[in-house]
């Protein structure tokens, strides 16, 4: 779903290996040293010389051991409540039949390693969109947070050239099925309890989509599920819940992804519910992303006339979104913000901040106003390709799709004219994490021994 510069930020790209680090958002959430949760009981020690005395001993409880890290913790959401009945929207254009797999999918072969007793149980996310194939793995850490342990992303560009054959091409293909085999060891490598694959509008647009993940549950040994339109958005609400303050009425979420756009319109004026999914009031999801409108409109030479005229071909998608007015009563207000959390918006975060190489710490969870946006939005459409290339937040990846990015974000922006916009470096797959950690109840706790398995 996500455009190149999402999830794992502009430099998620080069993460194609070892562990990545997500951090908690600021300012409310605890970061490094904290404690994750409890493993098996300790003392085995002592409980060992007991046996040898002569009088009966006392049974010990056990205790938790104590587990600390260095790396901050990801706040979750939990899982989203049955959502109230959408407002109607367009239908989409015919796509390839949808697939599911079971929530629990794996890799099939070879079989994964079971979990030594005690330790945490390990989950895991993989979002393969139109741009980037994306992993996260991650262990449960304090109630509603969790902690990420290995991570992988790469730019992948499985939507390239598919606005206009309608299908996905070999070499894409081919790039894609690379990053999942580098998916499928990581998985293999870890007692992983449960996981949930997904691919998103690519592979729900292709007449080929089907198809491409037949040959991946083939050579990788991944079954990957397409998810549709509506669980997109609602999984994007769910991983970016936390940075959403208790004294918000509304918000508008927004991913602008690769070959889709996801918009979610949140009502918290009457009630908060630690479920943010569950004040959806209206939602749609656009048929543009940053690879489909640069293809058709160009992204490498943007001049201020082709850019107007994206952001007017976005526009007319908006006007016939008819839950779109859901929110007005309160857009004028402070106590609504726009929340972003595609890459477009980390881009233009990055460059706000002036930033020398991408920091996912200082971007994640940062507030724009109005005029810087409209500041960074002017600033990009003044650099040429080349420009756009030496910046550090953009690269030679994403030169070529971030004003159409800031196109879409331009058109959402007319329709909901907020002060205020919060950046998330984060979207489907904290969300996933954060359902599956919590259908399992691993925050739940015992009256024993920490964490319930």
């Amino acid at each position: 779903m996500k455009d190149p510069q999402s999830g794992d930020g502009p430099g998620g790209g080069a993460s194609q290996g070892g562990a990545a680090f997500v951090g908690a958002p600021p300012p409310s959430a605890p970061t490094g040293g904290r404690k994750d949760g409890a493993g098996p009981g300790s003392g085995s020690a002592s409980a060992s010389a007991a046996q040898h005395r002569s009088k009966p001993r006392k049974r010990r409880k056990r205790r938790g051991r104590k587990v600390y890290s260095r790396e901050p913790a990801v706040a979750a959401q939990a899982p989203a409540e049955p959502q109230p009945k959408a407002m109607p929207i367009p239908p989409p254009r015919q796509t390839a039949p949808v697939r599911t797999a079971p929530a629990a999918a794996v890799p099939a072969a070879p079989p994964m390693r079971p979990a030594p007793s005690g330790e945490l149980p390990v989950f895991a996310a993989l979002d393969l969109g139109t741009n980037n194939c994306r992993l996260l793995v991650a262990v449960p850490g304090r109630p509603g947070q969790f902690r990420v342990v290995d991570a992988f992303s790469r730019i992948v560009r499985l939507g390239e050239g598919l606005a206009a054959s309608g299908r996905l091409g070999a070499a894409a293909m081919d790039r894609a099925v690379e990053a999942l085999k580098i998916c499928a060891d990581k998985l293999r490598s870890r007692a992983v309890r449960r996981a949930r694959l997904i691919a998103t509008e690519a592979c729900r647009a292709a007449a080929n989509g089907a198809e491409f993940l037949d040959r991946v549950e083939a050579e990788t040994g991944l079954v990957l599920e397409i998810i549709d339109r509506e669980t997109e958005a609602r999984l994007a609400v769910s991983g970016c819940g936390s940075l959403v303050e208790r004294d918000t009425d509304g918000v508008v979420l927004f991913d602008i992804g690769g070959g889709s756009s996801e918009i979610a319109l949140i009502d918290l004026s009457r009630q908060r519910s630690p479920r943010l999914a569950s004040h959806i009031v209206s939602w749609t999801s656009l048929p543009v992303g940053v690879v489909s409108l640069a293809e058709r409109f160009g992204g490498r030479d943007v001049t201020r006339e082709s850019f107007r005229a994206m952001v007017d071909d976005v526009a007319a998608h908006l006007a016939r979104f008819e839950g779109r007015d859901r929110l007005d009563h309160m857009v004028a207000g402070e106590r609504f913000h726009l929340l972003g959390t595609s890459g477009t918006v980390t881009t233009l975060a990055g460059v706000h901040l002036g930033l020398e190489r991408y920091d996912r710490r200082r971007v994640d969870g940062l507030w724009m106003d109005r005029v810087s946006v409209d500041g960074m939005v002017e600033r990009l459409l003044g650099w040429d390709f080349d420009q756009r290339v030496a910046n550090p937040c953009i690269g030679a990846d994403r030169a070529d799709l971030v004003l159409a990015g800031c196109a879409i974000l331009e058109a959402i922006r007319g329709v909901w004219p907020s002060q205020r916009l919060r950046v998330a470096d984060r979207g489907l797959r904290e969300g996933i994490l954060s359902e599956l950690m919590a259908e399992e109840g691993v925050w739940r706790r015992d009256r024993g021994d920490g964490w319930r398995r």
